[in-house]
């Protein structure tokens, strides 16, 4: 059982480190020191019913159904390509930090819009729900539990760290120019993702 926990924590950690538009976000919310708290238990939570649904059937219901990660993929490009856009408006026009919209964004709005990158973003799917809901179905009978717990630990552990990470660093990550950085940053993984998934699916 220790075996298949610490298998999931090490697939989990493998898998949700790549870059990605939730962890973007995350660090973003980090800085700004808005909500970091429920974005990153959003995510992480998030993540965990991905994974216990991939491993308890949730896979074979996507596998009956491409036409949902179709709808998604395209779905999510759009979203990705919108909020790219609004970061790369942010970095050409620079405004100071503390009087960034988003630091104002209402909760609901932020955890909105926090829900659409991970629950929008097709790779979610492939990654949590059949990648390792396959892996975790391809262990002995019984530690398809423990790997599910593992996996869904990383999560947390992960999402809390970068945004608690992030809110630690603000003072020289929120520098003008470092800032101007980072949102450029921003706009180039969400172009990148989006492109990716428009032609590569």
């Amino acid at each position: 059982m220790l075996q298949a926990f610490l298998a999931g924590l090490a697939l989990g950690g493998g898998l949700i480190v790549a870059i990605g538009p939730q962890n973007a976000f995350v660090i973003r919310q980090g800085i700004l020191n808005s909500y970091v708290f429920w974005m990153c238990l959003l995510c992480s939570v998030s993540d965990a019913i991905l994974i216990w649904g991939g491993t308890f059937g949730l896979g074979t219901l996507l596998a009956l159904l491409p036409q949902l990660l179709t709808v998604m993929r395209y779905g999510g490009a759009l979203f990705l390509l919108w909020y790219g856009i609004k970061a790369l408006l942010r970095a050409l026009h620079p405004h100071a930090l503390e009087e960034s919209p988003e630091k104002v964004r209402s909760l609901a709005s932020a955890l909105a819009l926090c829900a659409a990158f991970t629950w929008l973003n097709p790779h979610v799917y492939l990654d949590t729900v059949v990648l390792a809901g396959s892996i975790a179905n391809a262990r002995p009978a019984g530690e398809q539990a423990p790997f599910a717990l593992g996996a869904s630990l990383a999560s947390f552990i992960w999402f809390f760290a970068i945004g608690y990470g992030a809110k630690a660093l603000r003072q020289p990550l929120s520098q003008p120019s470092v800032w101007r950085g980072i949102d450029f940053a921003i706009a180039a993984i969400m172009f990148w993702l989006a492109v990716k998934l428009l032609i590569g699916g």
